[in-house]
């Protein structure tokens, strides 16, 4: 069937741009797509009484945490096991009194998080908003992060998050002064 010149086979034109694309790859789209979702499966940890935590993000990064053997009081140590954003197994050692939120992992905040004990608001994390698109090794500086946190909070009118967004930066200033 002609339309204007054009000739049809029974499906829209940009179906048939789909079949070309499909058979140069070999694999039709529904195929493609379900191979990278087969990949991308999330792993979660649920909680016991041995964990300081136990949680993940967004990308697909799924951890928890315990003390080390190794521990001491003057050498807090942790060890962080899970999966990362591209599903690959982890076991990191963590020293605490080495973590700098100035330019610290997710799973490193994370642990001090736990270990400083600051508290948690109707369960919510006390780390500000943006950590959820982190990978296992991205660094950021969580206390710039919580000053544009309380800035925004404070430009929406939200009083009550802008407190709790500053006692929570005030806790991690408090750990740093200490070491």
């Amino acid at each position: 069937m002609n339309v204007n010149g054009i000739g049809t086979t029974g499906y829209p034109a940009w179906q048939g741009a789909r079949k070309a694309q499909q058979n140069a790859a070999g694999k039709s789209f529904a195929d493609q797509v379900n191979n990278v979702a087969g990949k991308k499966g999330h792993t979660v940890y649920m909680k016991t009484d041995d964990m300081l935590y136990s949680g993940g993000n967004g990308t697909g990064l799924s951890f928890y945490i315990k003390y080390a053997e190794c521990s001491t009081e003057d050498d807090p140590t942790v060890i962080a096991k899970g999966v990362d954003e591209n599903g690959d197994e982890f076991e990191q050692t963590i020293h605490i009194n080495k973590i700098n939120p100035r330019s610290a992992t997710i799973v490193e905040m994370r642990a001090l998080e736990a270990y400083t004990g600051v508290e948690k608001q109707n369960g919510f994390s006390s780390l500000p908003m943006g950590t959820g698109n982190m990978g296992l090794n991205d660094r950021r500086d969580f206390m710039d992060m919580f000053k544009n946190a309380i800035s925004d909070m404070k430009l929406l009118s939200q009083k009550k998050a802008a407190a709790y967004y500053q006692y929570s930066m005030q806790a991690y200033w408090d750990f740093m002064s200490r070491k």
